[in-house]
């Protein structure tokens, strides 16, 4: 018994030791995560405006969201749809023009600063400009597919048309991903497609059981981030909103989030749209724990299911 007691208070030093080297994440951890996210709960059972002390109140603020609050649930369609279509277009494009530049013998440097400069544009000015190029009465890109006999598009103020184009905006800044996915392709070794070709196995072959399995993890990377960033959508789809509604800005202005017809309208501008606008903290604290459960919820269901994500290469 004697003998136990100098390897507790050693084991007893050695985790003082390891809790003191991790006291400054775990100070951090608790300050900017646990607190802030204990206090959202807290007050999504209160009434409070910001001013006045907090009143419980009960589950009458979800009740509110989840059965009278009109722009609940076109916010969380809209949003499940950039989750769905958008994260899913950007990594297939990522990764097609992250392919294709790997395969360029000259001119590499140029093509790869060509798709990724648009990446480093301010996102409240390059939405803009793809407003503008896509106003259906003025811009360019009517103009042309007028030209060539296509149909043009309302583009931002037509509610069936509003999320495709936020989704080549995102498409047109994919530069980040593109070189993840270089970085990724590059490090994947040439012995193994080699020897695949002198098997005789094809382009899709080659992709399928070489390329993949290999760069999964760097899939699993950018699915999961883009998850997470789609969840967080607010500057470019209400700017969009406000420009093509014509509100561009200035003191007194109302301007609801969402237009056309709601079409633009996410999770993320109804928090804001609550908290700060409406100073009504209790039902925004709800709406911003429902948007923590998803993308708690997308993580877990893609790390769970990473062989699925990609089964085909694997």
């Amino acid at each position: 018994m004697p003998a136990t007691r100098p390897l507790r208070s050693k084991r007893r030093r050695s985790a003082l030791r390891t809790a003191a080297f991790m006291s400054p994440w775990l100070i951090g951890f608790s300050v900017f995560f646990v607190y802030p996210l204990l206090s959202t709960l807290y007050f999504s059972f209160t009434r409070y405006d910001g001013f006045r002390q907090p009143a419980f109140n009960g589950l009458d603020n979800w009740s509110y969201v989840f059965t009278d609050y009109p722009l609940f649930w076109p916010a969380m369609r809209n949003t499940l749809w950039l989750v769905l279509v958008m994260v899913t277009c950007r990594v297939a494009f990522g990764l097609g023009i992250g392919l294709l530049i790997t395969k360029i013998k000259t001119g590499t440097g140029i093509f790869r600063t060509l798709f990724y400069l648009p990446y480093l544009a301010p996102p409240v000015a390059a939405t803009l400009a793809f407003v503008f190029l896509l106003n259906p009465g003025t811009g360019p890109v009517n103009t042309v597919l007028d030209a060539v006999g296509l149909p043009t598009p309302g583009w931002f103020t037509d509610a069936d048309w509003s999320k495709p184009a936020l989704t080549a905006l995102a498409l047109w800044g994919v530069g980040d991903l593109m070189v993840i996915f270089m970085a990724a392709l590059l490090d994947v070794p040439k012995e193994q497609y080699e020897a695949a070709e002198l098997d005789g196995a094809g382009a899709w072959a080659r992709f399928r059981h070489i390329t993949l399995p290999n760069i999964s993890p760097i899939i699993m990377f950018a699915v999961v981030t883009g998850v997470i960033q789609a969840m967080q959508y607010y500057a470019q789809p209400l700017v969009a909103g406000k420009v093509a509604a014509g509100v561009i800005g200035g003191s007194g202005q109302q301007f609801e989030p969402g237009y056309p017809d709601k079409s633009t309208l996410t999770l993320p501008q109804l928090v804001y749209n609550l908290g700060f606008q409406r100073f009504d903290y209790g039902t925004a604290c709800v709406v911003a724990l429902v948007l923590f459960a998803l993308s708690m919820a997308f993580t877990a269901l893609l790390m769970r299911r990473r062989g699925g994500l990609i089964g085909a290469g694997e």
